[in-house]
């Protein structure tokens, strides 16, 4: 995809390996995107895509020694983070990068409190003294929406509930405002209503700081909701990129369409009967050749089962890895 100077994240073809028991295993393959100043890229697909494992290369915290960097480069603020030192991303992470990790109810601390985490980041990243960093933490529990948070700042983890220890988790990540956010799954395990409240709290503080970000997710409704920019991934490549308008009004690739369409719509005709994506996800180790969703595809033919596509540009933003993107009318989720 085309990019404009303003990208303060921008991640060419990147390739991520893990060394396991059955051999070397490319999790993450030759994928690129960015991230504008200001704005809200979300990465969507199913379990085991690699959008966590992308997240978490952007931090430089994938597992050692199994998980490398072996290709591509992740250019952040002018630095190549791909290639910074141990010392040079402890300066980041936190400070200029924040994340919310994709299990919050464990990404806590149990016998450490609340205010004792959430301190960590300024005593290490600022020259505040601990009384200022503890009024700058109650003041940001504040304003994620905690109660009482004067007292709530002396009490552990296990005493808050799951929405509650959410809100702390984006405290943790917000409290040295970053100029990047990468939240993974930030609403799992929560109800409808304190996600809709989470998704919303994000907003406010992306707005109140002007920090961009990333959401990592398997849910279109939240993607539609809170994104300008969309990338699709399958099975560790990017099937379909574009503007949100790109993919949920003139989705080509056909992933991209089966994700859409199996969305449950009250207007349907048929609302007892669910849409799926026929088959199952190829397992890394087991990859088809040429196309990777050629096993799924109602579209695949010779072409696809013979060499990989290539992401061809359907417009400045819009970009569709198929080999036959051009011989598919757009397409209108039904």
């Amino acid at each position: 995809m085309s990019t404009v100077t303003d990208s303060l994240l921008k991640v060419s073809n990147l390739a991520i390996e893990f060394d396991t028991d059955e051999g070397q295993v490319r999790a993450v393959d030759d994928i690129s995107f960015s991230v504008q100043a200001g704005q809200t890229l979300g990465i969507v697909g199913e379990s085991g895509c690699g959008k966590s494992v992308t997240a978490l290369s952007l931090m430089r915290l994938l597992p050692q020694p199994m998980g490398q960097i072996v290709s591509g480069s992740i250019e952040f603020e002018g630095k190549n983070l791909a290639q910074a030192s141990i010392k040079e991303m402890e300066k980041i992470r936190g400070a200029r990068i924040g994340m919310v990790f994709q299990e919050p109810m464990t990404a806590l601390n149990p016998v450490k409190t609340i205010g004792k985490q959430l301190i960590e980041s300024l005593l290490l990243h600022t020259k505040m003294s601990a009384d200022k960093a503890i009024q700058a933490a109650v003041a940001m529990l504040d304003r994620v929406g905690i109660p009482s948070p004067d007292i709530r700042i002396a009490e552990y983890p296990h005493q808050l509930s799951g929405g509650m220890r959410q809100r702390v988790v984006i405290a943790m990540a917000l409290i040295c405002r970053p100029s990047l956010l990468i939240a993974d799954e930030p609403t799992t395990a929560l109800d409808v209503t304190v996600q809709a409240q989470i998704l919303e709290l994000l907003k406010e503080l992306q707005d109140e700081m002007g920090m961009s970000v990333m959401l990592i997710t398997h849910d279109l409704g939240v993607i539609a909701e809170t994104c300008e920019s969309v990338v699709v991934m399958y099975a560790g490549k990017v099937a379909e990129t574009g503007t949100v308008y790109d993919i949920f009004d003139k989705p080509y690739h056909p992933y991209t369409r089966g994700l859409l369409n199996s969305i449950p719509r009250l207007d349907s005709p048929s609302k007892s009967v669910l849409n799926t994506i026929e088959g199952m996800v190829p397992g890394l180790l087991d990859l088809p050749s040429g196309c990777r969703f050629q096993n799924r595809c109602p579209h695949a033919d010779e072409t696809c089962t013979a060499r990989a596509p290539t992401l061809d540009a359907r417009s400045a933003t819009h970009e569709v890895s198929c080999h036959h993107w051009l011989n598919l009318a757009p397409h209108k989720v039904s």
